[in-house]
This record gives C-alpha cells, sequence and structure tokens, in this order.
C-alpha cells in the first residue's frame, strides 16, 4: 500500500502565497501555490530524486571538484543536498527574496545543518549586483526563478548572471518547456561558447539551458 500524503506544516507569506510541507514516506515536498519547488529524502537516500531536473542540472555540465555555486532561487535547498552529494562545495551562496521560504528550508528541509553555506535574502536583481560589484565569480550557476518568465523578460535577469560564471564555470536555466528556450539559448550564445538544450524526460515540463566557456 502506499504511503498517504500527511501535510506536516502550512504557512503564508505575501511574497509566496499559500505553502504547504507534506510527508509520503520519506519524501517531504515543499509545495507553493500547489507546485512542487522542492523534494527532501527524510532517510538521507537521493537516489529516486536522480530522475528530476535538480540531479540532471548538476550532470549535464561538468563541476570541479570543490566549486563555488550560486543558486538562484532557494525552495527548499534540494539543489544544495545534492550538490554536497556530487562535489564538496567550498561555498554555496543563495538567492531568495522571501525570508519564510528561509526560514522553513532550516526547519523542516535539513538547511540548519549545512556548512559553508550564504543566504542572501533580498530580491535578484539587488543581489546579483553586489556580487558582481565585489568582484564574485562561481563555479556553476544555477537559475531557478526565470522558470515560467517570458523569454523578453528572464533574457535581461539572465545576462546579468553571465559576468558571475567563472571562465571554466557553467550557468543551467530551468526553463518550462513551453517557454521556447530556444529564444534565450541563441543570445546567450553571444556570453558562452558552448550552449546547449537538454529536455528533462519526455513527459516532464523542465528544460535545461546549459551554458559553458564564459566569454565574459
Amino acid at each position: 500500500m502506499a504511503a498517504r500524503v500527511r501535510t506536516v506544516y502550512r504557512a503564508w507569506s505575501a511574497a509566496s502565497g499559500r505553502i504547504r510541507v507534506t510527508d509520503r514516506g520519506a519524501e517531504r515536498r515543499l509545495i507553493v501555490r500547489g507546485d512542487t519547488l522542492s523534494i527532501y529524502r527524510t532517510d538521507g537516500n537521493w537516489t529516486p530524486v536522480r530522475r528530476e531536473y535538480w540531479w540532471k542540472a548538476l550532470e549535464v555540465v561538468d563541476i570541479p571538484r570543490r566549486p563555488s555555486a550560486l543558486l538562484v532561487g532557494l525552495g527548499g535547498g534540494t539543489q544544495i543536498h545534492l550538490l554536497h552529494q556530487v562535489a564538496a562545495p567550498r561555498l554555496i551562496t543563495v538567492i531568495e527574496h522571501d525570508p519564510i521560504i528561509v526560514r522553513i528550508a532550516r526547519e523542516w528541509f535539513g538547511l540548519d545543518r549545512i556548512t559553508r553555506l550564504e543566504i542572501l535574502c533580498t530580491d535578484a536583481e539587488t543581489a546579483i549586483r553586489g556580487l558582481a560589484r565585489a568582484g564574485r565569480r562561481f563555479d556553476y550557476v544555477m537559475d531557478d526563478v526565470s522558470y515560467a518568465d517570458a523569454p523578453l523578460i528572464a533574457l535581461p535577469k539572465l545576462l546579468t548572471l553571465a559576468p558571475l560564471v567563472a571562465r571554466r564555470g557553467s550557468l543551467v536555466v530551468n526553463r518550462h518547456r513551453n517557454g521556447d528556450p530556444r529564444v534565450l539559448a541563441r543570445a546567450l550564445r553571444f556570453y558562452f561558447r558552448r550552449v546547449r538544450i537538454r529536455r528533462i524526460r519526455r513527459t516532464g515540463e523542465n528544460t535545461l539551458i546549459c551554458c559553458a566557456g564564459s566569454m565574459c
């Protein structure tokens, strides 16, 4: 018999709306406005997540052994846990505008046990501008907040991220399959030597734009 889904926590925030944390067996989910933003394995077994876009976003690019990483969008921190599965990050920097999401990620999704983690709780534009002024560069950059934005809205945001990618680093952009990732990929080819599109499962909604070889 399949385990039933239990709602273990509810919250509401002005920035994100209705928030739920659910458990089904060892799988915990962060659900915001009806959409799953993160999966957390309470038993420490991340194998079931390997078919999901969070894992694929780490497979499609070369990540050095001790990378510095920048994640735009926190959710429950699935990507943070997976980065620790595949590498030994010297520092993970996360941009998240909603302090309620940050608190939930720490209390319910294991982020309180993660070391070498820097969370910038502000809007992405402000945080990215500050990182650029400080001359920060990252080996791995993941954008998970432009998912459903129209290309004309998403592109200016992504172009501000390009200078933050190290020369041998990578940028991965999570896009909805109906968001025409080809438009963004064409524009990003002016900033990266290698740009390709990766569909996650034939029936899935996620498409990854994978960029490497920074020319910024």
